[in-house]
């Protein structure tokens, strides 16, 4: 897919290559597409970065890694790459999959509930360490050399290796998630690229609603089924990812964030900022200017 450098999640489209259940992918240093793009997608995503060190920029958290990490997201956290040729990593692995990847009743199986928890402790983004990334780290990369048999059955051992394990640190990434379920895929996709493109604007419900040939009523009721919230809140928070990335560059000050973001009260804008990230916009860019120069974790 095209690299989104405005600031904006994109959705990324993930289908698995034939005759697998789940994606499997490994980014080297020299190739572009390692380059970091924030992005969102309706999969769970397994990051494994051996080496190196760097900034985690995931929904509305910062916060620095070194010695490599191992990161599990839940579905539709807008997220960055996490190497790049600045960060010193050698490669980055990402393993991507439904939670029903497996069928839509596998997990729920007495067996499967510890993965059932640990799919449920991913909405918020979890940093593995200790020697569960060492461990685990070491599973994801052999899984490139197994037939697929092999793969399945190592890759639900990896996930119940995470699911037991107490080495994690949850990163408090829930404030935003940006849903999209499989029904539907189409219409849901034309609302999201039209927010996308119009977002820093005034979006009229008569508006969006001619988009998908639906009356207001029945789009509001539409929306708020399929993604749990209204297409006002959706907006919203969809606003304040791009202010959170906009502050963590440092380029503008926090009034241009809030009129660049699409918002046209400033008060406004602070009062939903701190209700949905937890801090005041100074706050955070100060957090994000400390993961910059300093080696801890921001939570």
């Amino acid at each position: 897919m095209i690299k989104n450098t405005t600031g904006t999640p994109s959705l990324e489209k993930i289908a698995p290559s034939f005759g697998h259940s789940f994606s499997l992918k490994k980014f080297e240093d020299s190739n572009p597409n390692s380059l970091p793009y924030w992005h969102f997608h309706p999969e769970l995503e397994i990051v494994y970065i051996k080496h190196g060190s760097g900034k985690r920029h995931i929904g509305n958290h910062i916060s620095y890694y070194s010695g490599g990490d191992l990161i599990l997201l839940g579905p539709n956290l807008p997220h960055y790459g996490f190497t790049d040729r600045l960060t010193g990593s050698n490669s980055e692995i990402i393993v991507q999959m439904r939670e029903d990847f497996l069928g839509k009743d596998f997990f729920h199986l007495p067996e499967m509930q510890s993965i059932m928890q640990l799919f449920e402790r991913s909405k918020s983004g979890l940093s593995f360490s200790g020697n569960t990334k060492d461990e685990v780290g070491a599973r994801i990369n052999s899984l490139f050399y197994m037939d697929q048999v092999e793969k399945l059955t190592e890759f639900l051992k990896i996930l119940q290796i995470l699911s037991i394990s107490k080495e994690y640190t949850t990163l408090n990434a829930v404030g935003i998630t940006l849903v999209v379920q499989g029904q539907d895929t189409d219409r849901i996709d034309h609302i999201y690229k039209y927010v996308r493109q119009h977002f820093t604007e005034m979006i009229q419900l008569d508006d969006i609603a001619k988009e998908v040939s639906m009356t207001v009523p029945s789009f509001c009721r539409y929306f708020k089924k399929v993604t749990g919230k209204t297409f006002t809140a959706f907006v919203n928070e969809f606003r304040i990812v791009h202010a959170c990335k906009l502050l963590s560059e440092e380029r503008h000050s926090i009034a241009e964030v809030c009129f660049e973001s699409g918002f046209n009260n400033f008060s406004h804008f602070n009062r939903l900022f701190k209700s949905i990230t937890g801090k005041s916009p100074n706050v955070y860019r100060k957090s994000a200017e400390k993961v910059v120069y300093e080696e801890f974790y921001i939570g």
